[in-house]
């Protein structure tokens, strides 16, 4: 049987953090793993190149560090190596690519926050023909606490 893997897209939101614990908790229970992918917004346009780069470049440095932080969190919590990317674009369009590179991924993971209106990755993935995707969605309640993410997992 293929080994189960679990695509998060980790940013610095709660939302990601839960994702990340309930896509560990099934790995660890079916024996699978963790793709955790950090995305890079295009930069609006700077007229002077220079700046330009190095706006560009302190936005990947920060998503680096940050998937490189949660990559350290989850080995030690778990014992999980997951594997980390860190790509740049349009989210959903980055997202659908790496799902398109990976076909090994079961499932892509998203969390939604407690209140308000859902991230803009979870909107996009509800209401752009989910059922185009080649893996199913798992949304992730923003109010369940880690417990219920464990009792569920």
């Amino acid at each position: 049987m293929p080994q189960r893997v679990y695509l998060v897209i980790m940013d610095e939101t709660e939302e990601a953090r839960l994702a990340l614990r309930f896509a560990a908790r099934r790995a660890l229970r079916t024996g699978g793993t963790v793709h955790i992918l950090a995305l890079v917004e295009k930069q609006a346009f700077v007229a002077f190149g220079g700046i330009q780069a190095t706006i560009e470049e302190e936005a990947r440095s920060r998503a680096e560090v940050l998937v490189t932080t949660a990559a350290g969190s989850l080995a030690s919590e778990s014992g999980l190596t997951p594997v980390i990317a860190v790509r740049q674009g349009d989210g959903p369009q980055v997202v659908r690519e790496y799902l398109k590179e990976h076909p090994e991924v079961s499932a892509l993971v998203l969390g939604t926050a407690a209140e308000g209106a859902p991230g803009p990755l979870v909107a996009h993935f509800i209401m752009h023909n989910p059922g185009l995707l080649p893996c199913p969605l798992m949304i992730v309640p923003g109010a369940l606490a880690a417990e219920e993410i464990d009792r569920v997992t």
